[in-house]
């Protein structure tokens, strides 16, 4: 969730310019040129604002956007150097999907959404722009999925359960299993996960090996049978 900063409490940098945009107003003496600017700011720690500006010449647009921006800053959650989770920014017929990544990984994204992020603090992410590309409508969507990041704290907190470390939290057990089944399978887990040795249908070597044996005896048992008629016909 983004928190609105103050200008006083960070160490901002450079001003960044996303796009400067000229406009032509035909009047009787000919063409009035004015210009547009967009400008982000951000202290690479979480904290980024935008800004507009408009006025008749280039340097005096800039000012007013970095003025404008430095009014709205906005701090956002982070992971270390990249986001929480995946997201998906929209404003008018732009998208822009946001994705964390692993260390290493970069920054993977155009120029517009970079300077976005870059400014934030973000070292590895991937992003894909979709739909309008006009830098305007693509810096506002970025900053619309990055005010749908929530951070761990944040969701236990919703939920009413306690903030603990990953491997301080419990293990959660198998649902819709019984007790015999559920011991069984905490004892394979103790095992190292290796179940009883055993053939299709659960049959093991010994099985097989008596099933083997009761086959072999039905021939030999025959065998006896035939030598005890012999030896008593002789007899008689």
């Amino acid at each position: 969730m983004a928190i609105r900063m103050s200008a006083r409490d960070l160490e901002l940098g450079e001003e960044r310019v996303v796009r400067v945009n000229r406009t032509a107003a035909v009047v009787k003496g000919g063409r009035r040129f004015g210009f547009s600017a967009v400008v982000i700011v951000g202290d690479r720690r979480g904290t980024i604002g935008l800004g507009q500006g408009k006025a008749r010449e280039v340097p005096n647009s800039i000012e007013k956007a970095a003025r404008d921006a430095k009014k709205n800053l906005y701090r956002y959650p982070l992971r270390g150097d990249t986001i929480p989770h995946l997201v998906i920014g929209k404003y008018r017929s732009s998208r822009v999907i946001l994705r964390p990544a692993a260390p290493g990984t970069g920054i993977k994204a155009g120029a517009t959404v970079r300077a976005v992020v870059e400014e934030l603090g973000i070292r590895n992410i991937l992003t894909k722009a979709m739909g309008s590309r006009n830098p305007v409508n693509l810096v506002k969507a970025t900053l619309n999925g990055l005010e749908q990041l929530r951070s761990k704290e944040e969701i236990f907190t919703l939920r009413g359960l306690p903030v603990l470390a990953d491997r301080d939290r419990p293990k959660l057990e198998p649902t819709g299993l019984d007790k015999e089944e559920r011991a069984r399978k905490q004892k394979d887990a103790r095992r190292g996960g290796k179940p009883e040795r055993g053939g299709r249908g659960g049959r093991g070597r010994r099985g097989r090996g008596e099933e083997e044996g009761g086959a072999n005896d039905g021939p030999e048992t025959a065998d006896a049978g035939e030598t005890g008629a012999a030896d008593a016909g002789e007899t008689r």
